[in-house]
């Protein structure tokens, strides 16, 4: 076999199943994904192919140890497995356990697709998830057939008795091999053919809530503030206070939509990182200006730290704006009284932020959940708390995207502490 075409045929197989571990992890709410690859040699180990849903490599490789055993039974069996996972997932996903599915090509397992999602997959999800998982073992039993029919192919005579026979068998299998990766391109076309329409329907959707949402509720938000500010003296306390409280929602409900739109855009890899000169100590005051009406007439006080100057810096403003807005928000949101420190220092070529509180905090099972897609610590907290659940989400995308990373503490009644550091460039 022509080295060089090998070569490129198994990078085009490791790009495709990167992208079924991406676009699995985005069935499942971005939960963890990992692709396996049958054992090169009998009695093996599934090969780790690719993965998504993780914040390093090292998380992909710790839960493909855990789950190996379940991996292997897929195979085996041909047949989805389930089953809990002990311990924690790295990365989001994992509270509802983990779903083995064997990647089928020929009447053969010659892979599994695992993800731990994080909420129960809805019947559209499965099936689109199996329908990712059947094209992946087209693909990876697509360069064993197409290996096979070469070797074939080029194989040398042997000087048998029955040398006609024998020209007769590798005929019939050459002629069986090619019918078969025929048809297996074919089905491979049809079934990209049908997940090009999801996806073209999904952005379509996506473009299409924009337009019809963005426009009109900027309109009534501009509307409002026009009113409030120009017939203010002609207005009752309680018609001010009516208008402010409908400001405040649209506010709330245009940040939302924003959120929903920036997550999306991260998924689909179109939200571009923009570098450019900044001072951390403008931004940080800029987040607390933004967050003052949230504050009310809470007794709670906001204090910068800043232990030594940090001289201008080069990242991505708007992103680190993001971050820490709504990093800020939530801390503001969950602290009826005491204080907020929110800090940064520059060590290391890294710029280390933190937002400590003193609300109500995070119990420990909650914890691994708080940077799931629409997540609330408690059910009523959508009510009490205004918000949807896709603050930390997209905070933990974002710092993704940024290579960065972060760290919660927190304790019930005692406040919690997040910290992120992602990489900058000192001016």
């Amino acid at each position: 076999m022509d080295t060089r075409k090998g070569t490129a045929d198994e990078d085009r197989l490791v790009r495709s199943l990167r992208i079924t571990a991406s676009q699995t992890s985005g069935l499942a709410g971005g939960g963890a994904t990992l692709v396996f690859s049958a054992p090169d040699t009998p009695g093996g180990k599934p090969r780790l192919r690719a993965a998504a849903g993780f914040r390093a490599a090292e998380e992909a490789r710790k839960l493909a140890a855990k789950i190996e055993s379940l991996a292997q039974e897929a195979l085996a069996t041909g047949r989805p497995r389930s089953g809990p996972i002990d311990g924690p997932v790295a990365g989001r996903g994992g509270s509802e356990g983990i779903l083995a599915i064997p990647l089928l090509a020929r009447s053969r397992a010659v892979g599994v697709i695992a993800v731990a999602p994080t909420a129960p997959l809805s019947t559209d999800a499965r099936e689109a998830i199996e329908t990712l998982a059947w094209s992946a073992g087209c693909q990876i039993d697509h360069l064993t057939m197409a290996a096979e029919l070469e070797t074939l192919a080029n194989k040398p005579a042997t000087t048998e008795a029955t040398p006609g026979r024998e020209s007769d068998e590798r005929s019939d299998e050459l002629l069986r091999l090619s019918e078969e990766l025929f048809a297996q391109d074919i089905e491979l076309l049809r079934s990209n053919e049908k997940l090009g329409k999801i996806e073209k329907l999904k952005n379509d959707f996506i473009e299409k809530m924009s337009r019809e949402l963005r426009t009109p509720l900027n309109s009534i938000i501009e509307a409002t503030i026009t009113v409030l500010s120009s017939e203010h003296e002609n207005l009752s306390a309680a018609s001010q206070a009516t208008l402010r409280h409908a400001l405040d929602e649209g506010t709330a409900f245009q940040r939302t939509l924003q959120n929903i739109l920036d997550l999306w855009r991260l998924k689909q890899n179109e939200l571009p990182i923009e570098i450019q000169e900044l001072s951390v100590s403008d931004v940080i005051d800029e987040t607390i200006f933004s967050v003052q009406d949230a504050l009310r007439d809470k007794p709670v006080e906001i204090q910068k730290e800043i232990p030594e100057p940090i001289g201008k810096i080069r990242t991505d403003l708007g992103k680190l704006n993001q971050i820490l807005f709504h990093l800020l928000d939530n801390a503001v949101k969950f602290t009826e009284q005491g204080r907020i420190q929110i800090g940064a220092r520059l060590a290391d070529g890294r710029l280390h932020c933190w937002i400590a509180d003193t609300g109500i905090g995070i119990c420990a099972d909650d914890q691994r959940c708080i940077w799931n897609e629409f997540y609330q610590v408690d059910d009523r907290a959508s009510a009490r708390y205004r918000g949807a659940g896709l603050g930390l989400t997209l905070v933990h995308d974002l710092l993704t995207l940024l290579e960065g990373d972060s760290m919660l503490t927190s304790e019930p009644g005692r406040g919690t502490r997040i910290e992120f550091s992602l990489p900058v460039t000192p001016v």
